[in-house]
């Protein structure tokens, strides 16, 4: 049992869960919590920390069993808890980002540029799975799909979401478009009503920054721009909640096609 704040796995897994260049040269993430401890794929998973008092009642044990797991006091568990209210459970689980080919491969996309907010951004990838987008891809400078907020925010969809950061936006964008994917961008410039386009072909959101949207120059490379109708004087909505929106319109046409 680890019972000392000086025990250098106690350091590393503080330092996975407050820093995204730690998590990215290690290759790795931290997921707490009972639910995101059973989604993980048991391959991926390499390292399983566990509470005194989580263990003694724990209802996992089997897969306890099959994973692996250290003890860590109880009084020490908080250190390395990114919650105010541990749930005495976390796993290290590996990283696995897709490739830009397989992303070309798919009909049905979530483009992200500088998304910002890690609740968003976990909330875009589960309603992406839900909505049954095959990948997202998002530009270098998004929030960390690591952030422990941003996994919380997945309910374990970052296990199953297919995903990928680029370096450059633009031309990822260009390369799905040679594939024959529409780049469709949410944009308040829309020509159109996002229930008049036709998403029923291979299709990518375009979803910018929460506070500024699409770059001109990003937004200036999607085929097709639809805005969400607003009434009274609201002039747009959270992007998470505007992507849901969309995918879910193009989940709907598809499933009616």
């Amino acid at each position: 049992m680890i019972t000392a704040a000086s025990n250098s796995r106690i350091k590393r897994l503080v330092s996975l869960q407050q820093k995204a260049k730690a998590r990215r040269e290690a290759g790795v993430f931290v997921a707490e919590g009972t639910k995101m401890f059973l989604e993980a794929p048991v391959d991926r998973v390499r390292e399983v920390y566990v509470s005194e008092s989580f263990l003694r009642d724990c209802t996992c044990r089997e897969r306890l069993l099959q994973t692996g797991y250290e003890v860590v006091e109880d009084s020490l568990f908080s250190k390395i808890s990114d919650t105010c209210t541990p749930q005495g459970i976390l796993c290290v689980a590996e990283q696995r980002p897709g490739d830009m080919r397989t992303m070309c491969g798919r009909d049905f996309l979530l483009v992200l540029e500088n998304i910002q907010d890690p609740g968003n951004l976990g909330t875009m990838l589960r309603t992406a799975e839900g909505a049954g987008v095959g990948g997202v891809i998002m530009s270098r400078d998004t929030v960390d799909v690591y952030n422990p907020k941003v996994i919380r925010s997945t309910m374990g969809s970052v296990y199953r979401m297919p995903f990928l950061y680029v370096e450059n936006l633009a031309d990822a964008l260009l390369e799905l478009a040679d594939a024959g994917v529409n780049i469709c961008a949410a944009h308040l410039h829309g020509t159109q009503a996002y229930t008049q386009a036709d998403y029923r072909k291979k299709t990518a959101f375009l979803i910018g920054n929460e506070g500024n949207g699409l770059r001109g120059e990003t937004a200036r490379l999607a085929q097709t721009w639809v805005r969400i109708p607003m009434a009274g004087s609201v002039e747009s909505l959270n992007a998470a909640v505007a992507a849901a929106i969309l995918m879910y319109e193009a989940a709907r046409q598809r499933r009616e096609a």
